[in-house]
């Protein structure tokens, strides 16, 4: 009976001890060979954005490519950019992949990978409206993707705007071409992409500047640190062997490539808070 009691002891305790290493640990779960579900945006060329029921656009063709050499599978998801930092930290989605600003206040919410691109804030304006500085702006009604960089930006930096919240691009973008809005703030690349495709609206960048000191990232959970290691892994393969490049030049025409992301570059490595 001692004997038979000693073991049944014994093994609840090294059951007892595995429990409390694995309370210990970082909460990762292995991903090699697992579909993880990815938040995106469907609306937003050429980085993020819907084609022909498939998601696509620079940011989710290099993370295709990151997943394949890491072993694992992604499947994505349209979102509002909103509440996608929040579904990443609340595990609704593993991956927020979204032209996502590394700013010091998002780091409080989520992990970010190392940079994967850089780039400019301009504000979208009809042509002759001579919107041309910040100061132009004052009492003129800027649209923005609500909670985007560009938010704070237009809140923060374009004194006396009348700034004007939205859910997507498009929702915007809609505005501004019923003519409600008097400016359109955007990243650079996207806003590029809507005055090519509009021809007829006679719309121009009234004002630019570089966001380069935030590079975009993948966004994952602050306590899943194997994601986060296999995704930086991926991507530092990735501009190695020049596939970096070779995406960027796919979908960017005429933006220039951070030369830390040329192939065999540095790379753009993000320092996460309290990671």
């Amino acid at each position: 009976m001692r004997s038979t009691l000693s073991k049944f002891v014994a093994v609840v305790t090294a059951g007892a001890a595995t429990l409390a290493l694995a309370a210990c640990g970082s909460g990762d779960a292995s991903t090699t060979g697992q579909k993880l579900r990815v938040g995106t945006l469907t609306d937003a060329p050429p980085s993020i954005y819907l084609e022909n029921g498939t998601f696509t656009g620079y940011d989710n063709e290099l993370l295709r490519d990151i997943a394949k050499r890491e072993g694992f599978e992604v499947e994505f998801v349209g979102t509002e950019f909103a509440g996608l930092l929040a579904a990443v930290a609340t595990n609704k989605f593993d991956i927020g992949s979204s032209t996502i600003s590394t700013t010091e206040a998002r780091k409080k919410t989520v992990a970010f990978s190392n940079g994967y691109s850089t780039g400019f804030t301009s504000i979208i304006t009809k042509k002759g409206a001579g919107l041309k500085d910040v100061g132009a702006f004052n009492g003129k009604r800027l649209g923005v993707v609500q909670a985007s960089v560009q938010d704070d930006f237009a809140s923060g930096k374009v004194p006396g705007a009348n700034v004007v919240r939205f859910p997507d691009y498009n929702a915007g973008f809609a505005q501004l071409k019923g003519g409600s809005l008097d400016g359109w703030v955007v990243p650079k690349d996207i806003g590029q992409k809507y005055i090519d495709q509009n021809p007829d609206l006679q719309l121009e960048f009234g004002y630019t500047v570089e966001t380069k000191d935030t590079p975009s990232a993948f966004a994952v959970r602050k306590d899943n640190k194997e994601l986060l290691k296999k995704i930086n892994d991926g991507l530092a393969k990735a501009v190695a062997d020049g596939t970096v490049a070779r995406l960027h030049a796919r979908f960017f025409k005429t933006e220039p490539l951070p030369k830390e992301l040329e192939q065999g570059g540095p790379g753009l490595p993000v320092q996460n808070s309290g990671v």
